[in-house]
């Protein structure tokens, strides 16, 4: 069966990848990444944390350097695979000839980034000397990527290790309009470019047509024209594993712990269900449910089918059918009883509700209040200034958060 990989932006969504099940993971670091503007990316010195814990859970960590790189930039490149090297971190993804170079000076592994657009196996063949996976373009569909994978075994094309030549496929998350991801929108509005991780997201805004000579103004179809829905790919998640990937993953370093946490979780489930020969429509549908709970722009199946393209969202925001309210924060634990104490800051819970406890220990938690403990004494609700407390297994920091979940028409 094909590898998961998660998207990693975050210690707790580094905790909800692994509980998901992911069996790799990948993440950023400085400014040489993708995601470089949305998220607050891992320091230096945090990497060797990453790379500890992924260890300790027998879970690959792979190092995303697949901006556009500059002369400005060869020092840091250097710098931080030094530091890939001295952390164990298991493999770069890149694009940036300099960084492959490098990487092949280190021997250091190398996956081949998106952003290079491999679309055909002579490129592929190409790409051998450097790596031992290449993420193809997002382009393709499954009959070209079955090809490719075909061609890789009839021909033995292999790696730079030795080992025959992986593919690396997204089957999750969101679609970008620039082919496989090279956008110069938000360089030409705002001198902000998204091949150096620093994208505005101009594509996610509405934008009227206006007629020049008549000053009439036109909204088209109501549609964000430029922004794709999401991809999905767990109703046909079969089919793409028969096309040959190798390598199954999931885009979101930008989201939140809890959108890791379930995407992760519900593609484990799927891959394990194809495996043992029960994925089947119902198990589809219950899947569907909870990835529809999470952050989303409406879901359609990408280039894979060849079907028409053009599946655009009719909203810049999340589609989820659940949100996260913000109740409290952790302020103590009690190990030798296993009970966390939480402080609510704002809002109130009550019996019945659902909550999520969100943190680098805890990863992502959801719980049902059927019994509660306010102030030391069994209550109906709590309220800002109230210590509430539960049974949980992990230690809570008081770094972690505690959320309140209601439905988006609530």
């Amino acid at each position: 069966m094909p590898e998961l990989l998660s998207p990693v932006g975050s210690f707790e969504s580094l905790r909800a990848a692994i509980d998901g099940g992911a069996d790799a993971i990948y993440f950023g670091t400085e400014q040489l990444n993708m995601r470089a503007k949305s998220i607050n990316s891992f320091s230096l010195e945090e990497m060797e944390a990453v790379a500890q814990i992924c260890k300790t859970h027998g879970v690959s960590a792979y190092l995303t350097l697949n901006t556009v790189m500059y002369d400005h930039d060869m020092q840091l490149i250097k710098t931080v695979l030094r530091r890939v090297k001295e952390c164990g971190v298991d493999a770069v993804i890149a694009s940036d000839f300099a960084v492959m170079e490098r990487c092949r000076e280190m021997q250091i592994p190398l996956h081949i980034s998106t952003q290079a657009n491999v679309s055909n196996v002579e490129t592929v063949r190409f790409f051998a000397q450097f790596a031992d996976v290449i993420v193809l373009a997002r382009e393709l569909s499954l009959r070209q990527i079955d090809h490719i994978a075909r061609e890789i075994k009839r021909q033995d094309i292999r790696g730079v290790s030795g080992e025959r030549m992986r593919l690396e496929v997204f089957v999750h998350g969101a679609l970008c309009m620039a082919v496989s991801g090279k956008c110069y929108l938000s360089l030409h509005e705002q001198n902000a470019s998204a091949n150096r991780g620093a994208c505005t997201q101009n594509c996610r805004r509405p934008y009227a047509v206006r007629d020049l000579e008549t000053g009439n103004e036109l909204v088209v179809d109501n549609e964000y024209i430029m922004s794709p829905k999401d991809l999905c790919t767990l109703s046909f998640l079969d089919e793409v594993i028969r096309s040959g990937a190798d390598v199954l993953k999931i885009e979101g370093r930008g989201k939140s712990a809890d959108y890791v946490y379930t995407t992760t979780q519900c593609y484990r489930q799927a891959i394990d269900a194809v495996a043992s020969g029960t994925f089947a429509a119902d198990k589809v549908k219950g899947w569907m449910e909870e990835l529809s709970k999470v952050y989303h722009r409406g879901f359609w199946e990408g280039y894979y089918l060849g079907r028409k393209l053009g599946a655009w969202t009719t909203s810049p925001g999340s589609a989820a059918l659940e949100r996260k309210v913000y109740v409290g924060k952790g302020s103590n634990y009690f190990s030798k009883i296993a009970v966390a104490e939480f402080e609510i800051e704002a809002g109130a819970l009550a019996k019945g509700d659902t909550i999520m406890v969100i943190g680098r220990n805890t990863g992502v938690l959801k719980l049902s209040l059927e019994e509660m403990v306010v102030n030391g004494e069994y209550a109906s609700s709590a309220r800002k200034g109230d210590l509430l407390t539960l049974p949980i297994g992990r230690k809570v920091l008081k770094t972690d958060k505690l959320y309140k979940l209601v439905t988006n028409d609530a």
